[in-house]
């Protein structure tokens, strides 16, 4: 059982991983189109998707919610336990393309 739960945060921290260098890149290509600097775009975005790199990571909040309440109300420790797990898989995810964004374009995100 412990196998599925490592495959499942290895998944998360690979989703947000990529939701965020992906959205970030690609969104720069929208405001390098529109005359704007893409390395500002590279920055605005990585601070604005970074809740939603999380979200996507983690397959959406009703499924971690209902688990959470599956946990609570029915004792399924292991539940909490596997749902807290991963959405830190995927907050690592996401502090991982954060720096990785930061050395691209010489700037501290915070």
């Amino acid at each position: 059982m412990e196998e599925r739960v490592i495959i499942s945060m290895m998944h998360c921290y690979f989703i947000a991983l990529g939701v965020m260098i992906g959205g970030c890149f690609i969104g720069s290509i929208g405001a390098f189109a529109t005359g704007e600097p893409p390395l500002t775009a590279i920055k605005r975005i990585s601070n604005g998707i970074r809740i939603w790199a999380i979200i996507a990571a983690i397959g959406g909040t009703f499924d971690a919610i209902s688990n959470f309440e599956k946990g609570i109300y029915q004792g399924a420790t292991f539940d909490v336990i596997k749902q807290i797990l991963i959405i830190v898989a995927a907050m690592g995810g996401v502090k991982t393309a954060l720096l990785i964004i930061g050395w691209f374009i010489q700037e501290d995100i915070s």
